[in-house]
Order: structure tokens, then sequence, then C-alpha cells
């Protein structure tokens, strides 16, 4: 499964932290519910997402039950050392929300089927394909200013490119975050972040 979006039957996505509340990853309805079977949830948060009803209990009749709320921390899966030294993944769908689908140059907002990646700097002329040297941006501009830098083409940049942090980074894979999820994630979202605006 994709971790850009929810899942393919239209469930809605848990959001797993570690203990100390760090979020890690998108986790399936499935997947959460086997960390609760095998007791691996260290505590939970928001609202009850799903109710997984299992057979009847042959001593007291009792149909067996388990629930996942929206946000769990997984016992034991803390943070390695240096993960946040590292840049988020750079996929166009992210890329595409952190700037709200507008394009870098003409300031147009145009369905993400209609936009592209654009280098800066061009990887041909040593630019690299991170966060920081690539914007989104209309395929005609893209076009127009084909393999030259912002000023040779004389397109200014109308924003300037930046690294999401962890929590914007999990809000920009998944496009059906629930309300709780949400308020967790954007607690820690830093103010200069275009999720803000």
């Amino acid at each position: 499964m994709s971790t850009y979006g929810a899942s393919t039957r239209g469930e809605p996505l848990i959001l797993e932290v570690d203990p100390a509340g760090t979020p890690r990853r998108w986790l399936l309805l499935e997947e959460a519910i086997t960390y609760h079977a095998k007791h691996q949830v260290a505590w939970s948060l928001g609202s009850i997402v799903r109710t997984f009803h299992g057979g009847l209990s042959r001593t007291t009749g009792q149909r067996s039950e388990l629930s996942t709320a929206s946000i769990i921390a997984i016992k034991g899966a803390g943070v390695r050392p240096g993960a946040f030294d590292r840049e988020p993944t750079l996929v166009n769908a992210a890329l595409f929300v952190r700037d709200r689908q507008v394009c870098a140059y003409c300031a147009t907002r145009i369905r993400e089927r209609e936009l592209s990646r654009d280098h800066i700097v061009p990887l041909s002329r040593g630019g690299e394909d991170r966060w920081m040297n690539v914007v989104t941006a209309c395929r005609a501009c893209n076009s127009k200013k084909d393999n030259r830098t912002p000023e040779a083409a004389r397109m200014p940049l109308l924003y300037l490119p930046y690294v999401p942090n962890r929590h914007e980074h999990m809000i920009l894979q998944n496009r059906r975050i629930l309300s709780d999820q949400m308020q967790y994630l954007m607690a820690r979202v830093p103010r200069h972040s275009r999720l803000h605006g």
C-alpha cells in the first residue's frame, strides 16, 4: 500500500507514533488491530475509528472485540538516532500539497494531474532532486522555463521552497486525515508552513 493517500477501500488510516508521541507512519486498520491483538499498543489517543468483533467465548458467551483509536503509540517503536536529520521522501503528491497546487511561476492553482515538478536549478546544470530545489509548476510554465534557472528564463519564483518537518510530512502523505489526527500533527507544524495559510 502506498502511504500517499488513504487505503484502497477508502477507510481512514491510523497514525502510528512512538511512545514519546513522535509520528512514524500511517497504518491500515488491519495493521492497527494486529498491534492491539498482540498487546503492543502503549497508549492511544483520539476517537475510536473501528471496532472489530471476534468469536464467542465458551466460558462467558461474550463476543470478543478490539477497537482502535485514530492515533496509537506502539511499544518499543522509538525513532532511530539521526532519523530527524534526514529529509523526508520527496514525491510529487507531497510536493504539490506543500505548494498548495499553485504554480511557483504564474500563481495559478491547478488540478494535480496538470502539475509538474520543476527543478529550480535544472538537474543537467548540477541541481539536485531535493525539497529545497523543487517547486510545483504548471506544465506550460515548466515547458517555458525549459532547462534554465528562473533568472535565466526571466521567470522569478513567487514563493520559496522549504523542507517539511516530520509532522508536516505526515500530513502531506495522507489526503484523508481525521480531524483529531490533523489537530495532533498541526500542533508541531512550524509557523512558516503553507499548511497554516
